[in-house]
């Protein structure tokens, strides 16, 4: 009884904190996301009041709060839309990777990791956060911006990328050889394949099964559907987040609205109660030795963000202005960030304390650069004496057709995607 009790308390008191630190961050415009991740540096060990009694619990919790993430994702975009995204944006995926993946990969390998651990910090470092942008993009009103399906497709291309890196990440933290690490990509290239076919040539279908009046039956098939996937994607090396991503996919219409709705609230608890959960899993001591290296390679990826956006927005004839408005956006990293990290954490205990450093920086500076990018850009070049130019402007030339969500997020719900 005394067991339950101090759980209870704990759980209570984590929870209240978790509201009050994200309504303080809400007023104040900023991502909680860092305020979480700070919240459980302070409880876990070596922090200023560690937690013993929830721990199990919130490590149940933090796994239902990545498969919940990725599930709301992939309910945003339908398979039609992610092929279309592939045919019309693989160029700037291409860079993107090249651009962000690099600098994790280098700095790893400087850093003495070896090859398993070049791999983890190049994927937090290659990944933007899809749950920050559209609270950026909310918050600053550019939904309707021409450059913002450019910045959709970047994040579609990042997100169905996941679906084959994540796979193949749990297959060298594994430890298995070169066979096993082909057997799982392939596993994972034929699941994603199969359930994109699925969706395209009968999502109808599916979601038909699925739907139903009653949200209690909603979201009890859909949420339990999703459960059951990750399960048995993780138990064939495929990753537990990419299954909960495919069953998003699958779902389409009504179904999919419906089923956002009313799983929303339980991904901002639970995806809440994973960033605390991975400050939890780092000692805060550890934080100060890599606040230079984290700093430094954030520097770093910002500018090969920003080039990114740039780069993604010329080649859908977006002007001058909008090319640097991309790129600043873009710039943002979280939850895919923490979600790469805390896989690798257990083989590579180094990557934890820089991967919470280097969010932690990111996820502030990204809102910044998202607004104040172009307007320094144009200062730059006025005191360089060159002025606005006629490119500044708006550009020329129709935007490349980039596939946005199923549809746009209202602005409360955009907000809370950032949780998210």
């Amino acid at each position: 009884m005394h067991d339950t009790t101090a759980l209870l308390v704990e759980l209570g008191s984590v929870i209240l904190g978790l509201g009050i630190i994200g309504r303080f961050a809400g007023r104040v415009g900023l991502s909680p996301i860092p305020l979480y991740l700070l919240a459980g540096l302070a409880f876990g060990e070596g922090g200023l009041l560690p937690l013993g009694a929830s721990e199990e619990f919130t490590a149940v919790g933090a796994e239902i709060g990545v498969i919940l993430l990725l599930l709301l994702l992939g309910l945003e975009y339908s398979a039609s839309e992610l092929v279309t995204s592939l045919k019309t944006q693989y160029p700037s995926g291409a860079v993107d990777f090249v651009l962000n993946a690099t600098p994790g990969a280098v700095a790893a390998l400087l850093l003495g990791w070896g090859p398993v651990g070049a791999v983890a910090l190049a994927g937090v470092t290659w990944i933007s956060s899809s749950g920050v942008i559209a609270k950026v993009l909310a918050d600053l009103g550019r939904l309707g911006n021409r450059e913002t399906p450019v910045i959709l497709g970047v994040l579609v291309i990042e997100d169905l990328s996941m679906a084959v890196y994540l796979p193949l990440l749990t297959a060298m933290l594994a430890g298995v050889g070169f066979a096993g690490g082909s057997i799982a990509l392939l596993v994972a290239l034929g699941t994603v394949g199969f359930v994109l076919y699925l969706a395209l040539r009968h999502g109808r279908l599916i979601s038909r099964a699925v739907s139903s009046d009653n949200p209690e039956m909603l979201l009890l098939v859909v949420l339990g559907l999703t459960v059951l996937v990750a399960g048995v994607a993780q138990q064939l090396q495929v990753s537990a987040a990419v299954g909960a991503f495919l069953v998003g996919i699958a779902l389409s219409g009504e179904v999919a609205e419906g089923a956002r709705k009313l799983l929303a609230p339980l991904r901002d608890l639970f995806a809440a109660v994973f960033f605390v959960f991975f400050g939890l899993s780092t000692d805060p001591a550890e934080i100060p030795p890599v606040l230079l290296p984290a700093a430094l390679l954030a520097v770093v990826t910002v500018f090969t963000k920003i080039a990114t956006g740039w780069y993604a927005a010329r080649r859908a004839g977006i002007g001058s202005r909008g090319r640097w408005r991309a790129g600043g956006t873009l710039v943002a990293r979280g939850e895919f960030s923490i979600v790469i990290a805390g896989l690798a954490v257990a083989t590579e205990p180094r990557i934890g304390p820089i991967a919470t450093a280097y969010v932690l920086i990111l996820v502030i500076v990204g809102p910044l650069t998202a607004r104040w990018t172009q307007p320094a850009v144009e200062q730059i070049r006025k005191w360089r004496g060159k002025g606005d130019g006629p490119a500044g402007r708006t550009g020329t030339g129709p935007a490349a057709p980039v596939p946005a969500p199923k549809e746009e997020p209202e602005p409360e719900l955009a907000a809370s995607a950032d949780t998210p």
